[in-house]
């Protein structure tokens, strides 16, 4: 089975400037996301989407992929995951790759827990479920959000 793990780390972030790769606890931010990917045994590919090459760099230095480039359409202020998600199916398709199920994983989520991807996956696989997304209760008044 073929499954995708996208991690999308534009270079552009104007209020925490170079954030996806930020060291924290001594290494890049998104490089926690990356391990987990390939610890949790679920994906064929993880790529980085990133229109940044010193992105690029430290995610293949943590042993990434990063095929191709974002676009500058996928990369502006504007830009939605959703529009990244796109971009990468149909770039992967252009190559002739087609996955079973795609993953989008945040490149400054470090706290993300194995067990949560592996609940997700059976419950897209054995449920049948269409997509799955993590929800979690908010603990002050929704005016604070």
């Amino acid at each position: 089975m073929e499954n995708l793990a996208i991690i999308p780390a534009r270079g552009g972030s104007k209020r925490i400037p170079k954030k996806n790769i930020k060291n924290f606890l001594d290494k890049p931010i998104i490089s926690y996301s990356i391990e987990i990917a390939k610890k949790s045994g679920l994906f064929s590919e993880i790529m980085v989407s990133t229109d940044d090459h010193e992105i690029k760099e430290i995610a293949l230095e943590y042993g990434a992929k990063v095929p191709f480039l974002r676009s500058k359409e996928s990369s502006n202020d504007f830009a939605i995951l959703n529009d990244v998600f796109v971009e990468v199916i149909r770039d992967y398709e252009l190559q002739n790759r087609v996955f079973n199920f795609c993953c989008i994983i945040l490149p400054t989520a470090p706290l993300i827990k194995l067990e949560n991807f592996q609940k997700s996956f059976k419950l897209l696989s054995e449920m049948n479920f269409d997509s799955v997304r993590p929800v979690t209760e908010y603990d002050f008044p929704i005016q604070r959000a």
